[in-house]
């Protein structure tokens, strides 16, 4: 591992500042900046610094074993040795994470066990004060009031996490303290589930919570709760992969508060990757104005994608406006004549996803939507609300989403 990379990944795995790290390592913050961008190496005292940071939390871990890759013979030497740095890298960068998930954790029993469900309150915050100064003199940042209760409620919420997970299903660190900011118990092991099971970068989880991704599933909406992803063994219910209603504020769109049809289709080839990380798991983008030709003419479909968790074709069709009747009848048309003309023998019936900018309880009560299985009707945002509006949002497209299902007496 290069020193560059070494310093990044001990920085990282304290969580620290570079500001924060130049102050640990006794430099200027342009220093460790530089050294981190590769401009210059180390002096003897900087370098032992940090190699001696690194060791320390590398030995402190127990439960590290040895690295579990294995030396391939390709017949091509360089590319083997290069797969040997990489996997060696990987395994660093795994180590001192779960490290440092195990310190924090620790420190979190420690301190509720010790101090929190033993003393008085009062008491209890004075102790935690006197501790934070106390940890901030000797090891520099990282051990403030604020960061000593999250590690203590990363150990509440997440008791037996040593126990349950194994070496290559932790997520990071930052992961862990974006998760503990969820107060629901459902919601909450959902996110970190999805989370290891789709590979979600700190940047989409924050997203996904923000955005209250768990909510508008249509899963939740309907009164069942997803299942938890199992990795080799998804759900097979399509109300867990489609949302409602649906947040693309990262479109860009010149007119976000009227968009046409045509400009909104762009912005979302243009921003596909973000697109199909807020459309969910499993899919993959197939066509654009998809042609579905009969003996008496061709019809276009906006959007086609595959999910191959559901093994079948999902058609969106966008709608710059309200939904009108004449939208439904017309995406029932399209997944009929999928489902005739172009699904493979092993697909699943298709399903067709209206993204419209208002749905209408007349046309989920009233038209080919009600308890349909393989339409859905979903509002679009072009922007991110605020919690509270997103949250009224999610209420209201649950009430218009219900109207959709088949009542007990029919």
């Amino acid at each position: 591992m290069e020193f560059k990379e070494k310093l990044i990944a001990v920085r990282r795995a304290l969580g620290l500042s570079q500001t924060d790290m130049a102050k640990r390592l006794g430099v200027s913050f342009s220093t460790v900046n530089r050294l981190e961008n590769g401009h210059f190496g180390p002096n003897y005292e900087t370098a032992a610094k940090v190699n001696a940071l690194y060791e320390e939390i590398v030995a402190g871990n127990q439960m590290i074993a040895m690295p579990a890759f294995s030396v391939s013979k390709s017949g091509d030497v360089s590319a083997d040795v290069s797969a040997i740095v990489e996997a060696s890298k990987r395994d660093a960068v795994r180590a001192i994470n779960i490290a440092l998930l195990r310190r924090n954790h620790l420190i979190g029993k420690r301190i509720d066990e010790e101090i929190l469900s033993t003393r008085a309150n009062d008491y209890g915050k004075s102790i935690i004060k006197k501790l934070s100064a106390f940890l901030t003199e000797k090891f520099g940042s990282g051990f403030d009031k604020s960061s000593l209760y999250t590690y203590v409620r990363f150990y509440r919420l997440f008791p037996n996490i040593f126990q349950t997970l194994s070496g290559n299903s932790f997520l990071s660190w930052s992961h862990y303290a974006l998760l503990i900011r969820v107060d629901s118990d459902v919601a909450r092991p959902y996110y970190e589930k999805e989370a290891l099971a789709s590979g979600w970068s700190v940047r989409d989880l924050q997203r996904a919570i923000h955005s209250q991704y768990y909510e508008r599933l249509l899963s939740t909406q309907s009164g069942g709760l997803p299942a938890l992803p199992q990795g080799i063994a998804p759900s097979k219910d399509p109300l867990e992969y489609v949302k409602n209603p649906f947040v693309a504020e990262f479109l860009g769109l010149p007119n976000p508060e009227r968009p046409d049809e045509t400009e909104l289709e762009q912005a979302i080839i243009d921003h596909l990757a973000q697109f199909l990380l807020e459309m969910g798991k499993g899919y993959a983008f197939v066509a654009r104005q998809k042609r579905i030709h009969t003996e008496k003419k061709d019809y276009y479909v906006d959007l086609v994608f595959y999910n191959y968790f559901l093994r079948c074709f999902v058609l969106v069709d966008l709608k710059a406006k309200k939904i009108e009747h004449q939208d439904v009848g017309q995406m029932d048309m399209y997944v009929r004549m999928y489902d005739e003309r172009i699904k493979g023998a092993d697909d699943n019936p298709t399903l067709g996803i209206l993204l419209c900018a208002e749905t209408d309880e007349d046309i989920a009560r009233y038209s080919v939507l009600k308890g349909n299985e393989q339409i859905f009707a979903a509002k679009y945002k072009t922007y991110m609300p605020d919690e509270t509006e997103l949250r009224n949002e999610i209420e209201r497209q649950k009430a218009i989403f219900l109207l959709t299902r088949k009542d007990e007496n029919d």
